[in-house]
C-alpha cells in the first residue's frame, strides 16, 4: 500500500506528540519491526525519533537526503511514528516489550552488572554533589539502576554536566578511577565497600545520618569488621586503605558509635596486651 503524501501539519502533530513518548530514543528501525510498515532503511544507532523531532519539516526532509534518502522518505518517517504513537500507551504490549528490551540492551546496567555494583544501590549513599543529588530527588531517581534507565533514556540533545555527567561517563566507560569519587568502589575489586562508603559520608553535613545508612546497607560487612575487632584486630588496619590520615580518623570516628563490640576492641591496640611484666601479675590479682 502507497504512502500517503505528508504535510508540514502532518510533521508537526506527529513530532510534537513524540516529545513526550517513552519510545523517542527507541531505533527506528526497532519501532517499524514492531509494525506492519517498511523496514528503516538508515542503519545507525543515533536513528532514533529523537534525531529528527527537533526539527522542522523542512530541516528532516533536508537530512533525510543527506543521508542518501529520497524527499519521500519523510512520508515513511510520519506513517512510522502515527503508527508507533497509536500505540504508544502504558498498558500497550509493543511498549513493553520495547521497554524490556531497552533495560536489556542498557549499557550502563550491563557495565553495574559487570562491577558488581548492586542496582538498587542508594543514589543518597553517593559522593554526587548537592546539586546533582537534589536533580536525581527531583526526578525520583533513588538507586543507581534507575539513574542508568534514566540516563540511557535522555535524549541525545540534553546536556548534562557535572557528577551527573562524571557518573554517567564512568559506568559508560568502566573507568574505574572516577567511579571511586563517586562511589564508594574501590579499584582493582569489585563491588561497593564499607570502608570508602563512610569516607564518602564524612565529607556531607549530614555525616552521622548518612553513616547509620550506610552500615544498615553493609551490615555484611559492619559484621565482618566486628568479628576482626574481637579477635585483636585494630579498626585503622581496615581504613589505612584511604591513604589520607585525616579521612581515616574522621572516619573511624563517625563509624565507631555503630560497632558492636567491648569499647576496648575498637581501639587500635587491646587494653589487655598492654599489661606485661609485674604489672600482668598485679592484674591477675
Amino acid at each position: 500500500m502507497p504512502l500517503v503524501k505528508s504535510t508540514p501539519k502532518d510533521w508537526d502533530y506527529v513530532r510534537s506528540a513524540f516529545s513526550t513518548s517513552i519510545m523517542v530514543d527507541t531505533s527506528l528501525n526497532s519501532l517499524a519491526q514492531n509494525l506492519d510498515v517498511p523496514e528503516w532503511p538508515i542503519r545507525g544507532k543515533d536513528e532514533t525519533p529523537a534525531k529528527y523531532i527537533d526539527l522542522d519539516y523542512e530541516e528532516a526532509t533536508e537530512l533525510l537526503q543527506l543521508k542518501g534518502q529520497p524527499p519521500e522518505q519523510i512520508d515513511q518517517l510520519v506513517h512510522l511514528l502515527k503508527e508507533t504513537l497509536a500505540f504508544d500507551s502504558p498498558f500497550g504490549e509493543m511498549v513493553e516489550q520495547a521497554a524490556v528490551a531497552s533495560e536489556r540492551d542498557n549499557t550502563l546496567l550491563k557495565n553495574l552488572t559487570k562491577l558488581n555494583i548492586p542496582e538498587n544501590f542508594p543514589i543518597a549513599l553517593t559522593a554526587l554533589e548537592p546539586g546533582t543529588l537534589e536533580f536525581c530527588t527531583l526526578e525520583k531517581l533513588h538507586t543507581l539502576g534507575e539513574f542508568a534507565v534514566f540516563a540511557q533514556s535522555m535524549s541525545q540533545a540534553v546536556i548534562v554536566g557535572g557528577d551527573f555527567k562524571k557518573l554517567l561517563n564512568a559506568l559508560s566507560h568502566v573507568d574505574e578511577s572516577a567511579l571511586a569519587q563517586v562511589l564508594p568502589f574501590r579499584p582493582g575489586q569489585k563491588g561497593l565497600h564499607l570502608v570508602e562508603a563512610v569516607a564518602h559520608c564524612s565529607r556531607h553535613p549530614d555525616a552521622p545520618a548518612r553513616v547509620e545508612i550506610a552500615t544498615t546497607w553493609f551490615a555484611d560487612d559492619l559484621a565482618a569488621l566486628e568479628q576482626e575487632l574481637g579477635a585483636g584486630q585494630s579498626i585503622e588496619r581496615r581504613f589505612v586503605i584511604l591513604g589520607n590520615p585525616e579521612l581515616e580518623k574522621r572516619s573511624i570516628s563517625l563509624l565507631r558509635p555503630h560497632l558492636r563490640v567491648p569499647t576496648a576492641a575498637r581501639t587500635a591496640e587491646p587494653v589487655a596486651k598492654k599489661r606485661s611484666g609485674w604489672l600482668s601479675w598485679f592484674w591477675r590479682k
